[in-house]
């Protein structure tokens, strides 16, 4: 019990639960917060198509889902991509300065962002790109197949070389502690772990295979992809590919 209660975790659990008594009373950190959406200006777009419908049952779906590391040579098309990212990160809304997507978020603050090493996919090269949610678009950061460096990062895990395309979500920490403070950690892995669902899930509804990773060395992965590791760094992944 001594090991537990001097773990990270454990203490983090501790330091961050609210109670009737104190609830009101604990001070807020003064975080700035940070804006709505991740821009890449200036980088070249790749607009999303829009018109496609998902007919699979829920329950079907749901009673199929399982993790797969096994991916089929053929390209993932780029309908099908749209409708993985309007699954997971897709705007469903909008209530004032709000805007609402598929995977709920505390606060609507949707702290994390979206990346895709992009690796088999129709009508896309290879290459690293980060989803606009605000214009339903990508935004291409480098063209260079990043596949391996992806897979060696994430303790040399080789099949995420060969799946179609590799998501990559990172926190912007101060989009969400701004208003949560120390709590926040919390609701964005929750998040993280609402928006890899509703991935799995659409993965599934249109034949693909997919399998969440979240073992991988952090450094390294937020170096592939120019954070900092303190205002944004790297909390999850997932492989998407055709099935054998």
């Amino acid at each position: 019990m001594d090991e537990l209660k001097n773990s990270l975790g454990y203490r983090y659990l501790q330091d961050t639960k609210f109670d009737r008594q104190t609830i009101r009373r604990k001070a807020r950190l003064d975080i700035a917060p940070a804006q709505p959406y991740k821009k890449y200006v200036g980088a070249e777009k790749v607009v999303l198509p829009t018109g496609w419908d998902m007919d699979r049952g829920l329950r079907e779906t749901l009673q199929q889902r399982r993790s797969s590391r096994r991916f089929g040579k053929s390209a993932i098309s780029i309908k099908e991509l749209s409708m993985l990212l309007w699954a997971s990160q897709g705007i469903t809304g909008r209530a004032g300065n709000f805007f609402f997507r598929n995977a709920p978020s505390a606060g609507a603050l949707y702290p994390v962002e979206t990346y895709l090493s992009v690796q088999n996919i129709e009508s896309i090269d290879s290459g690293l790109f980060h989803f606009q949610p605000a214009d339903f678009s990508l935004e291409k950061l480098g063209a260079e197949f990043v596949g391996n460096k992806v897979a060696e990062a994430a303790l040399d895990q080789s099949f995420l070389a060969k799946a179609g395309v590799v998501f990559i979500w990172s926190a912007i920490l101060r989009r969400n502690f701004s208003k949560y403070g120390h709590r926040g950690m919390r609701y964005i892995l929750m998040d993280a772990g609402h928006i890899c669902q509703n991935l799995l899930l659409a993965a599934e509804a249109l034949g693909l295979g997919a399998c969440p990773v979240a073992a991988f060395y952090d450094d390294d992965l937020n170096a592939l992809l120019g954070f900092d590791g303190t205002e944004e760094s790297v909390i999850y992944l997932a492989a998407v590919g055709t099935k054998e």
